[in-house]
């Protein structure tokens, strides 16, 4: 298996080379890291007159090597993008899909270029746009409606990268012993999560609510639709990393946004927005929404996948208190 490496030029080359991705009179000049990345390895990869990126998805989390990944998750996002592009509005959305390396796991891209996530919403003043929050949601609205489908296709059954976040949403967070000490986040919060961990109400609810989430249905879901995913470029919005992508309920792709939005400090007023604008040909049960939103705040605050929260202890303890009631109403 081929393994990418920054350091060795050389073989990247010749790799490319044996793709098609890069011409044999090609050189590669330059070799970078476009940004922090979470699931893969991921680089820019520039020559003297273009540049893309390459991804590639090992057996494990790039960020935390110690937990396992399904080693071919990356072709799951790169259907994704194959199958979406025939959406104008997905397709304006997303990058451009280069080409698959099914035996390596590795994915070429289309180079957005000088981009930034949407992660400074968490520990800034920064307000998100309306104009960009309605980008965001008719993003959200058009996978949802566009690729709805009564009898789901089993390439985006995705069931290795669902168990997977079926362990850290909706079990992980809520062990009594996880191993995982909250006080190297933030003094105190592993006594605030305690009371969490032992409300055996409340885990009951969220079991039940990991069962939806485990389900089919009908709907194309992004997967992992918050701040880390949206990118502010020059050619505006674009939404990246669908490689949690399956059919399931349009619900749990609106709660993890919404949840995103509380969590960020953002206003009601733009939660409302959103529910306001999405727009569906079908029901959308705001219960289980809701639920959804209450599990992803409460994961996000005492689970593995921490966010750059700026918030007091209190802050925190508030937002839980405020998740609960939305799982249990």
């Amino acid at each position: 298996m081929f393994i990418l490496d920054a350091k060795d030029i050389a073989s990247l080359e010749t790799y490319l080379q044996s793709q098609g991705w890069l011409s044999s009179q090609d050189q590669v000049r330059q070799v970078s890291v476009p940004g922090e990345g979470n699931m893969n390895y991921v680089l820019r990869v520039t020559t003297h007159d273009r540049s893309f990126i390459i991804k590639q998805s090992r057996g494990y989390v790039e960020k935390y090597p110690h937990v396992s990944a399904p080693a071919n998750r990356i072709l799951i996002e790169g259907a994704f993008y194959q199958t979406t592009s025939v959406d104008p509005l997905i397709a304006d959305f997303t990058p451009r899909l280069i080409g698959m390396d099914q035996e390596n796991n590795v994915m070429a891209l289309e180079d957005l270029g000088q981009a930034s996530d949407f992660m400074v919403l968490y520990h800034s003043s920064k307000v998100l746009e309306m104009s960009q929050l309605a980008q965001l949601t008719d993003f959200l609205s058009s996978l949802h409606n566009g690729f709805y489908r009564k009898s789901p296709p089993d390439l985006f059954k995705n069931n290795a990268m669902k168990a997977l976040n079926h362990e850290h949403i909706f079990r992980y967070p809520f062990m009594e012993d996880n191993g995982f000490d909250l006080d190297t986040i933030q003094p105190g919060l592993q006594a605030a999560a305690a009371v969490y961990k032992n409300d055996y109400e409340l885990k009951g609810e969220v079991k039940y609510l990991g069962e939806i989430y485990l389900s089919s249905g009908n709907c194309l879901l992004h997967g992992d639709f918050y701040p880390g995913s949206w990118l502010e470029t020059t050619q505006g919005i674009k939404v990246i990393d669908p490689e949690f992508c399956f059919y399931g309920r349009a619900e749990f792709d609106l709660g993890v946004m919404i949840a995103h939005l509380y969590l960020a400090g953002q206003s009601k007023a733009l939660v409302d927005f959103v529910l306001d604008r999405y727009n569906t040909t079908y029901q959308i049960d705001y219960a289980t929404m809701n639920q959804f939103v209450g599990v992803e705040i409460i994961r996000r605050l005492i689970g593995l996948a921490q966010l750059p929260l700026h918030r007091t202890l209190q802050e925190k303890q508030e937002l839980l208190r405020f998740a609960r009631t939305l799982i249990m109403a």
